[in-house]
């Protein structure tokens, strides 16, 4: 695996962490016991794989035959 295509690995899974859930416990703390809401309320990044693409790149090498 080249170093570009490793930096891009590396990009897709960090974005892989950002889905629109949280566990369930964080509805309970963050909103009390009573209240009965979707755990993806709770996130900050939302993201579906069919309505926003991620546009990772590998990183820009520079070119060998420049010197």
């Amino acid at each position: 695996m080249t170093r570009a295509e490793y930096h891009k690995k590396v990009q897709l899974a960090v974005h892989t962490r950002h889905t629109k859930w949280a566990p369930f416990w964080a509805v309970v703390r963050a909103f009390g016991k009573g209240k009965r809401t979707h755990p993806s309320e709770l996130t900050k990044h939302r993201r579906h794989w069919r309505r926003t693409k991620l546009k990772v790149l590998p990183r820009r090498t520079p070119k060998s035959h420049l010197g």
